[in-house]
């Protein structure tokens, strides 16, 4: 009866003021507690109510107490509810609002505030009255209140059902977390350091300067008067610390802390609240995952757009400002603003779009190189013997390239092919490999760097994560079995060694079976080309019949490319069935093994189809008269007369271009046409002025959540089109080209998608990309290998360069050039009896067209002897140079390549030395700083001593 006559007396807690207000905390054993910092506007004994509850409930959780149903307040606090409307103002005196201090009617009607006008709205939650979930969910807001956090509830304006949370920390509270977060804080102004220079050296810097006034200013640098002055850059930070308050750099203790860190600091609080009984019952994410919360979310600072232009009036804010100078379209050739997208996305978004914009910017030697190679072709068309000779072969007939329907062909019909072919296998394309090769390991090298310089900017250097909690399904799975964390000292849940390693086992076997899933598709398209390309051959259409060959090739790229699209789809429920399967213990685990799977599902399934073009397509069909067959049906495909680097580069052109569209489409006209969708109902029902009023968390709950596995689609797009850039470069020098030009329009779409298109995502911190940066280095070290057989074996590079030295007009003289390639088409052709065909290979024509009488002989690309020679169609001396070449050629290319890219990353150090000096001497004026404000603190203590008269030893200082 007592707990409850002082629980009855105690004032609501939405009625008590700012300065007046009670925080409730709770002890170690869960006890409530009310402690009231400021006791002069209120007539209550709070001391008497303390006392009565501490001795009635004393050691009791009075959360999960009985009584406390009956006489806390309606179910979901209902009391603190306010039906919304378009103005969102109320007649009622804030309860947070101080007499005599004007609140800014803006602020009461922006949506970004509370309804006093004073309190920022840090983070919303929103949930349903229907929900079920109706006691975790008042146990929980009781026990946010409980933290020191300040509420406030408004229902929608669209759906009477759907109910906003909204939370806001004061300062007492931001302070409390932010130490111990550990938030870094500005606290004094940055001196730069400047080494001594020369008068010889002053003068040439000061003639460079005028010379520099007389050239126009770059035009991809951001307009500095239109960027914020970001504080924290230009100043020393430490961790924050409420005894040292007084160190730091506190304006306005409302805007000290950015709204982002506010929002981190509320998630961290949320993440850490209990809503039920029990030692797992805790956290914000798990009542999402239950449903008992629809979402969470910070908010928009306001709208994207104004009616003012940002140059005459200013931005209205840093949403406004993100759009005009980063996410606008008029903007694509400028540099990014990373600093004020850290400050507002947080470091994690803020290292991805640096990652992005430094592989972009990486990106322009290569495709000034990869064009530079592809217009060397284009110049030195006319003077390629090679294709000359193709195109004057006009008596040189070739056997058919399928059973039956395929007739033969004058070689001269493939001109255009080898024209095409030159343009992209010339005397550059070893150059341009062994260039993107260097210019993968420079790009992670120097990125590297980059990144080292980002996290000095960004305070990440001495950055550290915190102890990650353990996942809800890894404690549910394994609650039983516990032992002592080493870290905590606590007792956590824990896997077996042999549970763990069975899993891992299935999951693996899972993981080659979708391999081989991938295999099996690839094969369908070889089956397809073989049986199309004899469809096509005969053919009533004369354009299809006469280029089959590139009709098939078409053909199956495009049924390839749907099949990826198809099979992505499947390998995502796939990698999350296995991943789920492994019963990883924290959520970063999760991510990285989730991750791992997903890449490699999808770095097979995009690229088999290339591997098998590249290396296989055309080795293995055997000879006129003794054909190679699948399952001794299907006769296996050839290439074309001029080559299989054109179907190759037919390959990677295709996927890459149409992979590109369908992921920019995916990105941001999904949730365009979402949100478009969203606002034309709203438009039907309240029309266009009640859609301008509705209140901030109004507007930002009609945008799309931002995707599920977070940064893990923009990554592995860039990944994947990295592995595209530089594994195949060799066979499509224009590959720089494209992927460049795609990320100058990825950079601006997902600025856009962010700061337009998705609720604002929680601000969350990063030193690196994570296991990206394996990933790449992966992907460079197979660029080496790809490139080495892409040359040897796909090219004519080697062919032509034996002919050159051992067998052409040129053999023995040291000289490679183009009179020297003289007579290499017709050595590089064998000659086949056409009596020799089998019953099923015979062509339904026999020739006659080409000079009046049945064909006896017909060439074909192979290096055989002729078939009256003592061992018919056995291999010439010339197969063996050649082949003995493209084996020298490989080693060689690799290990030189990896030589040269070992040595690359020893001589360029992660850190720049002015980075690590300025670090040092950062350090030492850090130490002086703090050393000189804490004697300063002290002296003036001492001098208040003195004046007031009190005696004191003699102490230091």
């Amino acid at each position: 009866a007592g707990f409850s006559t002082a629980l009855s007396q105690t004032p609501s807690i939405s009625s008590i003021s700012s300065e007046g207000r009670e925080d409730l905390q709770v002890n170690q054993l869960g006890t409530q507690k009310w402690i009231k910092p400021d006791m002069q506007k209120t007539d209550v004994d709070f001391s008497e109510i303390l006392n009565a509850i501490q001795e009635i409930a004393k050691d009791v959780n009075i959360f999960f107490d009985e009584l406390e149903g009956v006489n806390s307040p309606s179910k979901d606090d209902d009391s603190l509810l306010h039906h919304g409307n378009l103005t969102n103002t109320s007649d009622d005196a804030s309860r947070l609002e101080v007499v005599g201090e004007e609140v800014p009617d803006k602020n009461k009607t922006n949506g970004l505030y509370f309804r006093d006008g004073k309190c920022r709205i840090d983070y919303i939650l929103v949930y349903r009255k229907s929900n079920p979930q109706t006691e975790k969910r008042e146990v929980f807001e009781r026990n946010i209140r409980a933290e020191g956090l300040q509420m406030e509830k408004e229902s929608s304006l669209t759906n009477s059902d759907i109910i906003f949370v909204k939370l806001h920390a004061p300062w007492e509270v931001l302070g409390k977390y932010a130490e111990l977060m550990n938030v870094r804080m500005p606290f004094r102004r940055k001196i730069y350091y400047l080494h001594r220079r020369y008068k010889f050296m002053n003068r040439i810097e000061k003639q460079i300067s005028r010379f520099r006034g007389w050239l126009p200013k770059k035009p991809m640098k951001l307009d500095k008067e239109t960027l914020p002055d970001l504080e924290e850059n230009d100043c020393y930070t430490a961790p924050f610390s409420q005894q040292r308050i007084h160190h730091f750099i506190i304006h306005n203790k409302d805007t000290f802390f950015n709204n982002a860190t506010r929002s981190r600091i509320v998630h961290h609080i949320l993440q850490r609240v209990k809503y039920e009984e029990g030692k797992n019952k805790i956290g914000l994410n798990r009542l999402l995952s239950n449903g008992s919360y629809e979402a969470a979310f910070p908010l928009h600072e306001g709208s994207y757009r104004s009616k003012n232009s940002i140059k005459t009036h200013g931005a209205e804010n840093h949403r406004h400002l993100l759009y005009e100078c980063w996410a606008s379209w008029g903007v694509w050739y400028k540099y990014q603003p990373l600093d004020l997208v850290r400050r507002y996305f947080g470091e994690k978004i803020g290292l991805y779009f640096a990652w992005l914009g430094w592989y972009t910017g990486m990106l322009f030697p290569a495709a000034f190189i990869g064009l530079f190679v592809f217009l060397y072709g284009v110049t030195t068309l006319n003077h390629c013997q090679v294709s000359k000779e193709v195109c004057q072969a006009t008596d040189i007939i070739m056997c058919p390239i399928c059973d039956k329907y395929c007739p033969f062909m004058r070689l001269s019909d493939s001109c255009i092919y080898a024209k095409v072919t030159h343009l992209f296998d010339n005397g550059a394309t070893v150059f341009f490999a062994v260039f993107m090769a260097v210019w993968a390991t420079v790009f992670l090298e120097f990125w590297k760097r980059r990144r080292a310089v980002i996290a000095y900017d960004w305070d990440l250097i001495d950055w550290e994560e915190e102890e990650e909690e353990i996942r809800p399904q890894f404690e549910a799975k394994y609650s039983k079995k516990e032992r002592m964390n080493p870290i905590s000292g606590k007792p956590e849940p824990y896997q077996a060694f042999a549970d763990k390693c069975s899993r891992l086992i299935v999951s693996a076997s899972g993981i080659f079976f979708m391999i081989c899933v991938v295999i099996a598709a690839v094969f369908g398209i070889v089956i397809y080309r073989v049986v199309t390309v004899s469809t096509f051959a005969a053919f009533k259409w004369a354009l299809i019949r006469n280029n089959s060959q590139v009709a098939t090739t078409g053909t199956a790229v495009c049924i390839n490319f749907c099949i990826i699209m198809l099979l992505n789809v499947l390998y995502e429920k796939v990698a999350l069935f296995l991943t789920n399967l492994e019963q990883p213990r924290t959520e970063s685990e999760w991510e990285n093994s989730f991750t791992l799977k997903m890449f490699l599902f999808q770095f097979v399934n995009l690229n088999s189809s290339t591997f098998y073009i590249a290396f296989f397509l055309g080795r293995f069909t055997g000879h006129p008269g003794a054909y190679l067959r699948l399952i001794n049906r299907w006769r296996l495909e050839e290439c074309h007369p001029s080559g299989c680097l054109i179907d190759l580069c037919m390959q990677m052109g295709i996927i890459m271009v149409l992979k590109q569209t369908w992921n920019n489409f995916m990105e941001l006209g999904y949730p365009l046409i979402q949100n478009w969708w969203t606002r034309r109902k709203l438009r039907q029902e309240y029309g266009t002025q009640g859609k301008t009023s509705f209140p901030q968390w109004e507007k930002d709950y009609n945008l799309q959540p931002m995707n599920a596995y977070g940064l893990f689609d923009e990554y592995l797009e860039m990944i994947l089109q990295f592995g595209f850039t530089t594994i195949f470069v060799a066979a499509f020098p224009l590959a720089p080209l494209l992927a460049l030009l795609n990320n100058i329009i990825e950079i601006r779409l997902d600025a856009y998608k962010f700061v337009t298109q998705w609720r604002r995502p929680l601000a969350s911190r990063a030193k690196d990309i994570g296991i990206w940066y394996g990933i790449l280095e992966g992907i460079g070290i197979l660029s080496v290998i790809t490139n080495a057989f892409v040359i040897a074996v796909t090219s004519d590079f080697i062919p032509r360069l034996v002919y050159a030295y051992k067998y052409g007009p040129c053999a023995g003289q040291g000289e490679a050039g183009q009179k020297c390639m003289v007579g290499y088409v017709n050595a590089s052709l064998s000659v086949f009896l056409v009596s020799d065909f089998e019953n099923r290979s015979e062509p339904t024509s026999n020739g006659s067209e080409f000079s009046g009488s049945p064909l006896k002989y017909c060439r074909y690309r192979d290096y055989r002897d002729p078939p009256h020679s003592p061992v018919p169609y056995g291999y010439t001396l010339q197969f063996w140079h050649v082949l003995a070449a493209r084996l020298a050629f490989i080693i060689v290319f690799e290990h030189l390549v990896f030589c040269i890219k070992h040595l690359i990353s020893y001589l360029i150090p992660d850190l720049p030395k002015d980075l690590r000096d300025r670090m040092r001497r950062e350090k030492y004026l850090i130490q002086e700083m703090m050393y000189e404000a804490e004697l300063e603190r002290l002296q003036k203590e001492r001098k208040e001593r003195k004046k007031n008269g009190k005696s004191y030893h003699n102490e230091w200082p």
